[in-house]
């Protein structure tokens, strides 16, 4: 037999070395992970320069010591820095309250050309601005607050901050005038230059996306650009300035969540806390609690070898099998003061930067003062500190796991809950157009621009969807117990979104009526016990709100007479002046008289005081649609948002809408 050819004996040993190959791969030892070596020796000669007369600073910092920079599953890597996911850059660097101290050296941090977030507040550097600082295109967050910084503001170079989202250079003793180029900073969402010695007018920034704003404490003189008269006296207070046009309706003025230095703390000890002030304190425990519960489950993840402690949610588990309404847990009910996050979208910062984050009251409420915080990256969110709650840990908690469990469009989600004896904390998202309350009633005057038909119709299309949902929950028995147009929000598809489901059974009830008055069932005075007969009530007044631009109360005559508005429709409606109800606004508006009169139908049988007369949520939903298609049938969509008459000028929408 003649031998095989040379190519088919090799052609029949390829897979056999294929498979030897993959064995050998996987037997070799692996190349250590890159590293950002150029990176590394940029921060070792900031390190040298701000560090050397910091004894804090140096006992702290353990890059001179530790050989990776980046964090892995055996070693934590350097203090403060964070890196790409493939290891081969810094991006973010945190070095907060350290101890460093003098100048920034040139030609370290600029070096650091990935760089997204810089975190150098409440140290004691000095100096002018940092210019290095202008040469990171990359920058998203700056944070030099609590500094000694000095000179004046960069003028030149801000343009290549274009992706800079929050700057915060407050409590330094920057002077000079606000330069102009700020208005380069597009992207930019919280501004911060409050207690420095800033001087002269303030510019016409015109900044599209700014949601937060703070000059307070300086020099500044002048009248306030027509771009800033969107936010309230507080962002200008301790100034020379001067408002042209009356201010919008405001809330109280901007708080820090920062806690006061040692030496404070012990002088005004015996003094009553704030409100912020005993938020801030809540929030700082929860955090430190938070950031050893998530050390511990990062490390018990990594031990089991579950996914990368980056990847963004807590979802691991064995097996996959976890229901999207399940709880991603830093910190678990019934185990200790801790903060429990939901799933969902991840929140993106650590408990640090929430004690440190720019907070702003946006109101009390009948649960409590909910805050609005800006985060180092720029997100916001919204912390609601409540008060007079009746219930035990136990029945908190199991309402709260409740509640978090629900996923709706038109419900808006809680996001984390923190309980402790002290303190009840409650983290949502922020609506940056704040309440239907404030919508409807803020600010009405010759330039406010009204909400139109169509607007209103879907915001009450979207909270009775919200509401019937929360009535199919724990089996059908869920009740809302609080629903009035300050818990309404409007969701990206202009919808509205109903919010604080499920605070009510756990409150004082004689405090949740005294706040709820107008929205209230008739029987919920006599039994002190809302159902979700009583939620069809408070949403048939909410409708009757959205008709007639009314408040569900209201005093007259100089206080001595109050006029509830329920009762008020009820005796127009009964003398046949229908048309007298409806709100001016509206009347500018074509062709929607009929469907007005169908809304107002639809609150009538929700109002009605025999709960057994008033119509099932889910009936509602069906009602309300078939309203609005015939409104999108009957007439162009065109003429649902265009007033017959001129309208003022339309606005871009800001966060101004929640202040």
């Amino acid at each position: 037999m003649p031998p095989r050819p040379p190519h088919r004996v090799a052609a029949a040993a390829l897979p056999l070395l294929l498979l030897l190959f993959c064995f050998f791969a996987i037997l070799s030892p692996r190349p250590a992970s890159a590293e950002p070596d150029a990176d590394k020796a940029a921060l070792l000669a900031f390190l040298a320069g701000v560090g050397r007369h910091g004894g804090a600073a140096r006992l702290r910092v353990n890059w001179p010591t530790t050989h990776l920079a980046c964090s892995s599953p055996t070693a934590p890597g350097w203090t403060g820095v964070t890196c790409s996911a493939d290891a081969t850059r810094i991006v973010a660097l945190h070095l907060p309250g350290l101890g460093l101290s003098g100048a920034v050296p040139p030609g370290t941090l600029a070096r650091l050309d990935a760089l997204q977030l810089l975190s150098l507040r409440s140290n004691n550097l000095s100096g002018p601005f940092p210019s290095d600082i202008l040469a990171l295109p990359s920058l998203t967050g700056l944070h030099l607050q609590h500094n000694a910084f000095s000179g004046d503001l960069p003028d030149a170079g801000l343009e290549n901050l274009r992706s800079l989202q929050v700057l915060d250079l407050s409590y330094n003793h920057f002077d000079g005038v606000l330069p102009a180029a700020l208005s380069n900073l597009t992207a930019l969402v919280a501004l911060n230059l409050s207690n420095n010695s800033l001087a002269g007018r303030v510019p016409d920034l015109g900044l599209p996306a700014l949601q937060y704003l703070n000059l307070s404490n300086n020099r500044l003189d002048g009248p306030i650009p027509a771009s800033l008269l969107r936010f309230t006296d507080a962002a200008f207070a301790g100034n020379n300035l001067t408002r042209l046009t009356p201010a919008p309706l405001s809330p109280p003025p901007p708080a820090s969540l920062t806690p006061p230095s040692t030496s404070t703390t012990t002088r005004n000890r015996r003094r009553r806390l704030s409100e912020a002030a005993i938020l801030a304190i809540a929030v700082g425990g929860c955090v430190l609690v938070f950031a050893v519960a998530a050390v511990s489950l990062i490390a018990l993840c990594n031990r089991d070898g579950g996914d990368e402690a980056g990847s963004g949610t807590a979802s691991g588990g064995k097996g996959g099998d976890k229901s999207p309404e399940s709880k991603a847990v830093i910190g678990k009910a019934g185990d200790g003061n801790r903060i429990v996050f939901f799933e969902g979208p991840s929140l993106a910062f650590d408990l640090e930067d929430l004690l440190r984050a720019s907070a702003e009251v946006l109101g009390k409420g009948a649960f409590g003062t909910a805050y609005r915080a800006v985060l180092e990256d720029a997100t916001t969110v919204v912390v609601k500190r409540l008060k007079e709650v009746n219930a035990g840990r136990r029945d908190f908690e199991q309402q709260m796991e409740l509640v978090g469990r629900i996923r709706h469009d038109n419900v808006v989600e809680l996001r984390a809950y923190y309980y402790s004896k002290d303190e009840k904390l409650l983290v949502y998202d922020y609506y940056s157009r704040g309440s239907v309350s404030n919508m409807l009633h803020g600010k009405r005057g010759e330039d406010r621009i009204p909400l139109d038909w169509e607007t209103r119709l879907k915001i009450a299309l979207g909270a009775a969807r919200g509401i019937a949902h929360i009535h199919t929950e724990n089996n059908g028995k869920f009740v809302h117990g609080n629903i009035k147009a300050s818990n309404v929000f409007v969701n990206k598809h202009e919808y509205g979104c109903i919010s604080d489901l499920g605070l009510a059974l756990l409150m004082n009830p004689i405090t949740t009526r005294s706040r709820s008055l107008g929205y209230c069932a008739p029987e919920v005075t006599d039994t002190r016990k809302a159902s979700q007969s009583s939620d069809v009530y408070s949403f048939g007044v909410f409708i009757l709100e959205l008709l007639t631009g009314k408040s569900p109360v209201q005093i007259t005559s100089g206080g001595n007479d109050v006029v509830h508005l329920v009762r008020w429709v009820q005796s127009v409606v009964r003398e046949e002046w229908t048309a007298e109800v409806f709100d001016s606004e509206l009347l500018r508006y074509p062709n929607i008289e009929e469907e007005m009169v169908e809304m107002l139908q639809i609150a009538m049988a929700c109002v009605s005081r025999s709960p057994e007369r008033r119509p099932k949520m889910a009936d509602v939903v069906r009602t309300i649609e078939e309203v609005r298609r015939g409104d999108t049938g009957t007439r162009p969509s065109t003429e649902a948002s265009t007033p017959a008459v001129e309208a003022p000028q339309s606005r871009a929408e800001s966060s101004s809408a929640a202040q």
